[in-house]
């Protein structure tokens, strides 16, 4: 994601052009999602708030100063932003949903319980993954790496990091069938 490949594509959103915001969206949604994620740990939540930067980005296209930074890094605080007022929504909601306390410590009970089986599941998982396929894993969808980003944070080909991602992913997804 080089700035210089993802200007003109903001330009040209900014001018009303769908075919360039979906370029854009193409090539900046994976960073930005696992950036969300990680703020908000909540799939749902971080799609909400990804989508939501995404239409204000959509919008305010035409105020980026490029003076002030990159693409990338104005769209992410766009993100974070999202993300942050995300997180503070889902907090009011649920202090407000306090009072049914009954009811609600049931319900969530069982899906404190089924989230945990979950997580443990892939936790178990993980720690299944050969240690490149692991750290590999970790740095695009955790900390929101690219891959020319990892190649140049663990030294090794881009061929390889990808195999390494799509090997773990593959078995990720067979570990979790099971």
């Amino acid at each position: 994601m080089d700035n210089d490949d993802l200007l003109p594509l903001l330009c040209a959103t900014a001018q009303g052009d769908k075919n360039a915001f979906s370029s854009l969206y193409q090539q900046t949604s994976g960073k930005l999602f696992a950036i969300s994620l990680n703020m908000l740990t909540n799939r749902a939540y971080a799609e909400e708030a990804l989508q939501d930067a995404f239409i204000k980005i959509w919008h305010n296209a035409s105020e980026y100063n490029a003076s002030k930074g990159t693409v990338i890094s104005w769209m992410i605080s766009i993100v974070r932003y999202r993300s942050l007022d995300s997180l503070r929504y889902h907090k009011v909601r649920k202090e407000q949903s306090l009072g049914d306390d009954e009811y609600e410590n049931e319900n969530e009970n069982e899906s404190v319980d089924v989230n945990y089986d979950e997580e443990t599941k892939l936790v178990n998982c993980i720690e299944q993954l050969e240690p490149q396929q692991k750290q590999a894993i970790h740095l695009a969808y955790y900390k929101g790496l690219s891959h020319s980003e990892l190649v140049d944070h663990i030294e090794t080909p881009l061929g390889t990091v990808k195999s390494w991602i799509r090997r773990g992913l593959m078995q990720l997804q067979r570990c979790l069938t099971l």
